[in-house]
């Protein structure tokens, strides 16, 4: 058989078919992938370009709120110019050849020498009355000026008087007179704050004016600062310097929640660690500044402070999350409404007590008049208690204070290395950590480092044994019996 017989012959043409079949149809699947892999690059490239232009316009819409927080903001925060004297006696007045030409400083000698210093800082226009306007700064822009003015965020200066200043919050308001339309910033809700949040701190670091940065709220809640200042702080890592203190501390919606008041820094330059009083925190102070010239604090009368993890157990606690009471004045309004050493604050009016330092804010916070209602543990048990608030007495020393506070040392368990360290003989006691001087443990002779085995006739084994025999109104008087340095000693306290 020839070859173009056998090539048309029924079984080789029907193999022809299916060769061209498949032939067909891998050239019809290589073509639809191809088709689908230029489909699939443009469907990605068209995501991309999609994605990237959602992200330009967060950008963007972020960069406007920017913009418009800063122009709505700045007109609102001043800078602050003040100048104060300091005065200083000449440093050779204590020589005898100055003496001898112009005679002793008793005798009319030389006058003291005068040195101006200038400084400055920020400060936020919080309110206005017809044409006085009030402008919130920190106590320390202010503190011991002799001059002070303001500097606007168009140029206009002012001379202020000061309207009043208050330490424990580092706080302090001054005002200037003005016919004009100022604007005044709008106070927000600083509880409102989380962590991660933006804000912009707005002032005048190193007399930059109207200087605006931006970060996040870094944390919340934190305590220290200037010395002796019971406010709680929003830490930022919005760029705070030297003259950003009193200035504002603002939202993305502009609003005003903090005050610049401090940063932390081992060269005295922004680290990102800048801390600022929240609003909620000032709006009585302002109010009470403002009205009265001076902030009106409440008063409970204890001396109060957190307690470690493993004194829950012995004092009989749920927790340690409260303000254990060491210390009670003497007709104050706990001792009134019969709050004792040894009581374990917990609640106040509804809300938990986190630490001491949280108890002290509110207190400070609270109304005069204010009927406190309280959650306790003493002696193991849960009790409710209502204190009347009375207005704290800043003008009473320390010393007339210290001898109305009961009993005016606190105690700790006594433990074996203690015991050992001491050489101490008695099986039992607590061991006396700390004696407030002028108070009646100190009067009665107790120092630091004593070891109270026996009370009213009874031994002392525990700290919670000894806040029981403490608190006995039975007895007029406290009988302790003592240990110091292997020698017992008696005293009696009157309460």
């Amino acid at each position: 058989m020839n070859f173009s017989r056998f090539f048309l012959s029924k079984k080789v043409f029907v193999f022809n078919l299916v060769f061209l079949g498949i032939a067909i149809g891998f050239s019809l699947a290589l073509f639809s992938f191809s088709c689908s892999i230029k489909s699939s690059s443009a469907a990605r490239t068209a995501y991309a370009q999609d994605a990237n232009l959602e992200a330009m316009r967060s950008l963007e819409s972020l960069q406007n709120s920017f913009r418009a927080i800063s122009e709505g903001v700045r007109p609102s925060v001043v800078t602050i110019n003040v100048t104060s004297i300091r005065r200083q006696e000449p440093g050779n007045r204590n020589m005898p050849w100055f003496y001898y030409f112009f005679g002793r400083p008793d005798e009319g000698g030389a006058p003291e020498r005068e040195f101006r210093n200038s400084g400055l800082g920020s400060g936020v226009i919080l309110k206005k009355n017809g044409s006085t306007y009030y402008v919130l700064t920190n106590n320390h822009v202010v503190d011991k000026a002799e001059n002070i003015a303001i500097h606007l965020f168009d140029g206009r200066e002012f001379k202020t008087t000061l309207v009043g200043k208050d330490e424990r919050k580092d706080l302090a308001v001054v005002s200037f007179e003005s016919e004009e339309q100022i604007p005044v910033a709008v106070m927000g809700n600083s509880d409102t704050l989380h962590v991660g949040d933006w804000v912009l701190a707005v002032g005048s670091p190193f007399g930059l004016e109207s200087t605006v940065t931006a970060g996040i709220v870094s944390a919340l809640g934190r305590r220290g600062g200037p010395e002796g200042n019971i406010s709680d702080f929003i830490q930022t890592d919005a760029s705070i310097n030297q003259g950003n203190s009193g200035g504002a501390l603002v939202n993305l919606a502009g609003d005003l929640v903090g005050i610049n008041t401090w940063i932390t820094s081992p060269t005295g330059g922004s680290i990102g660690l800048g801390f600022a009083i929240p609003i909620n925190n000032v709006k009585k102070a302002v109010d009470d500044l403002i009205g009265r010239g001076s902030v009106q604090y409440g008063w409970l009368g204890v001396s109060i402070s957190s307690i470690p993890q493993d004194m829950v157990a012995p004092l009989k606690l749920p927790d340690n999350k409260g303000a254990f009471v060491y210390h009670v004045f003497k007709g104050s309004p706990a001792n009134k409404a019969d709050i004792l050493p040894g009581d374990f604050i917990t609640v106040l009016d509804g809300q938990k007590i986190p630490s001491s330092n949280d108890l002290v804010q509110r207190i400070a916070d609270l109304l005069v008049g204010h009927e406190a209602r309280f959650t306790l543990y003493r002696q193991g048990r849960q009790m409710q208690v209502t204190v009347g608030i009375t207005a704290r007495d800043t003008q009473q020393t320390i010393s007339e204070q210290s001898k109305n506070l009961w009993p005016g040392f606190t105690v700790a368990p006594l433990t074996e290395e203690i015991r050992k360290e001491l050489d101490l003989a008695s099986p039992n006691g607590v061991f006396i950590q700390s004696v407030e001087s002028r108070t009646p443990g100190a009067l009665a002779g107790l120092q630091n480092g004593d070891t109270i085995v026996e009370m009213n006739g009874k031994k002392v084994s525990s700290v919670l044994e000894f806040y029981e025999y403490l608190n006995d109104k039975s007895l007029e008087k406290v009988e302790f019996v003592y240990e110091r340095r292997g020698v017992k000693m008696s005293i009696g306290v009157f309460r």
